[in-house]
């Protein structure tokens, strides 16, 4: 996120460390980058144990709804690379109006790129090995940048981009949410837009960035958009502050940027124009802001997932257990501003300007999760907020006011890099006067990979110490972080998926193209239908073969209030009716008017058999068996046993 000025290696130790010397700090620069990547993946193979202790029985403790749609989007993919169909529209949901996943988060290139897993393994395999993937990537991605980039000291960058990594947010989101925890993309957006001002290379590392900026696009748009929002509000502050080096940066910059919304809009010009002109669209997502917005009190409490949180320190102010996304504590709230204060008083001038940049972006991103309407301990206030005034534009209205949240944790991990830094040089050099940096290069563009001596390093070890004792602020460290560390992610039972989808005994009862109406209807809270398809969706995949459409299902698409978004279609009677009865094991009187009903739904929906399985799965409560097959009897007979579900052929 910083600007530069000047040009040196890349590949070199920090410019400011007065012994920086290129050739030695080569092996050990990749050295500390295994290690990272090890303690990286190590950590995130921990934190995601739950579900790997026995994936095929496993599932998200509070959030396996999330699960069984994120696991439907990678089946889904994998038969779209095999059939030809398309990747971001389907009719296979959602009887007989299809679902656009464009406006959902359809992970298109996690899907093409796993597919071979998908097929080979299955949906649930290929979602744990992604979950798993994204988590240890981001903390390393991080760490690159701000080692590589940002001019702080390898195990400085560690403990920033680890922090980054495996943030509260992100151990939040880790409940099911391949999208959010993709951050990886994000630092390799950062650093290519920094090479765009760094080197002679605008068009070049444009049109890396428009593939970069495509790939987020794919994975999570409301995360490219927040980051947009970001690198734009500290672009802006940094500017009016060193506005001689603007005017000089502007033509790399523009050149650069224009060449990467080229090579991005013609990647993305299909699903742009699905997303916000295509079939079963929506504008704004229907959420309430008022309680989706993050608490104030939470930037202060102990996420739940956390050796904090184990030990019951943990204050419940999110709106749910996948949505705690500040939630830093105390300690390291206050070690940051410490920190911001200090580096700020011991900065020059150009790296005062990247430090007030990165402390309004954390203001204002800090400001704007807390929605139009201020949060206390769980109680809305009264108080209107900032965030009233953006929330309803459009691209606004489609983000939940309390992610803005996950922006201020970067800001974190990379002062706390520089922090750590600062610690290690001065312990190295006690009585430097000034930083040393490097000469810059003789021209525009060196023959190596080059980018500039950031402001940010090149006061990356001022003379002036720090105050107190080393050890202290490496305790202050300790007990900032060592609370946050994270704890395993909860986990529950889930019956697979039946015999009867799992072995394709279904083909000998509905056509390639058929409609199976599973009971419950599939929607977030009783997502089994999905899962069923999903299993049907890697088998065909690998077969080259059809498989059967759902009505209903788990996705966002149009039908809520003033033509915002909601969770699939509006309810028929029929799904309404069973949905109440998995609830609550409640068999209600059966007449001929819901017969009726019954019989002009699957007229609707074109269903062709109703399946119900032994094993009714609920994302979030108990569910009944034994009432919905008495229900379904009541309703269309005695069923037929097929290998291990009931089976309703439908009426002609």
């Amino acid at each position: 996120m910083s600007i530069a000025s000047q040009r040196t290696p890349l590949t070199t130790p920090a410019p400011s460390a007065p012994d920086a010397t290129p050739a030695p700090g080569r092996p050990r620069a990749w050295r500390a980058d295994l290690l990272v990547a090890a303690v990286s993946l190590l950590i995130a193979v921990w934190v995601t144990g739950a579900l790997w202790a026995d994936p095929a029985h496993r599932a998200s403790g509070v959030n396996s709804g999330d699960q069984a749609f994120f696991e439907w989007l990678l089946s889904y993919g994998a038969y779209a690379v095999t059939h030809g169909a398309d990747p971001l529209f389907t009719h296979l949901l959602n009887v007989p109006d299809g679902v656009n996943l464009a406006v959902n988060t359809s992970i298109t290139v996690y899907a093409v790129a796993f597919a071979p897993l998908t097929i080979l393994a299955g949906p649930t395999a290929t979602f744990l090995a992604i979950l798993t993937l994204n988590l240890a990537l981001s903390a390393f991605a991080w760490y690159r940048l701000f080692a590589r980039h940002l001019g702080a000291a390898p195990w400085a960058a560690a403990v920033g981009g680890l922090f980054c990594g495996f943030a509260p947010a992100m151990i939040s989101h880790a409940n099911a949410h391949l999208n959010w925890t993709a951050q990886w993309v994000i630092p390799l957006i950062i650093g290519r837009c920094l090479l765009l001002i760094r080197r002679g290379r605008p068009v070049r590392d444009g049109a890396i960035l428009g593939l970069l900026i495509a790939v987020c696009f794919s994975i999570a748009a409301e995360a490219l958009f927040f980051t947009a929002l970001a690198l734009g509000v500290f672009t802006l502050v940094w500017a009016l502050s060193r506005r001689a080096e603007t005017r000089t940066l502007l033509r790399p910059a523009l050149t650069g940027l224009g060449t990467a919304a080229l090579v991005a809009g013609a990647l993305l010009a299909y699903p742009l124009w699905l997303h916000f002109l295509g079939p079963q669209g929506y504008h704004g997502t229907g959420f309430d802001p008022k309680v989706h917005n993050e608490d104030l009190a939470a930037y202060a409490a102990w996420p739940e997932r956390s050796i904090a949180g184990a030990l019951g320190l943990n204050a419940k102010l999110a709106a749910n257990p996948t949505e705690e996304n500040s939630f830093f504590g105390a300690p390291l709230l206050l070690l940051v501003i410490v920190g911001l204060v200090l580096l700020w008083r011991r900065a020059d001038r150009a790296h005062r300007a990247t430090l007030r940049g990165l402390a309004v972006v954390a203001g204002v991103f800090t400001v704007l999760s807390l929605g139009p309407e201020l949060r206390w301990l769980g109680r809305l206030t009264g108080t209107p907020m900032p965030e009233a005034l953006v929330g309803g534009l459009p691209v606004f209205n489609a983000a939940l006011p309390s992610r803005l949240a996950l922006i201020v944790a970067p800001v974190f991990g990379l002062l706390l890099a520089w922090l750590g830094t600062t610690l290690t040089r001065h312990r190295a050099h006690p009585a430097t006067a000034e930083p040393t940096a490097r000469p810059a290069d003789s021209g525009p563009a060196a023959d190596t990979e080059s980018s500039a001596d950031t402001a940010a390093t090149r006061s990356a070890t001022p003379g002036r110490p720090l105050p107190g004792p080393r050890w202290a602020w490496l305790a202050a460290f300790a007990v900032a972080l060592v609370p946050l560390f994270p704890t395993q992610l909860s986990a529950r039972d889930r019956a697979p998926v039946p015999h009867f989808f799992a072995d394709g005994t279904w083909r000998q009862y509905v056509a390639d193209g058929g409609t199976v109406v599973p009971v419950p209807i599939t929607n977030d809270l009783l997502p089994d239908g999905q899962r069923w398809q999903a299993a049907a969706l890697a088998d065909a995949a690998g077969a080259g073969e059809g498989v059967f459409r759902l009505p209903a299902g788990f996705f966002l698409g149009p039908g809520g209030p003033n033509g915002t978004g909601r969770i699939g279609p509006i309810p028929r009677p029929t799904q309404t009716l069973l949905e109440e009865v998995a609830k609550t094991g409640t068999v209600p009187p059966i007449g001929e008017a819901e017969r009726a009903a019954l019989r002009e739904d699957l007229r609707y929906w074109h269903g062709s058999i109703v399946v119900l399985a032994d094993d009714v799965h609920g994302a979030h409560w108990p569910t009944y068996q034994p009432a919905l097959l008495q229900t379904m009897t009541a309703l269309l007979g005695a069923p037929e046993r097929v290998d291990d579900v009931w089976l309703w052929r439908t009426p002609a």
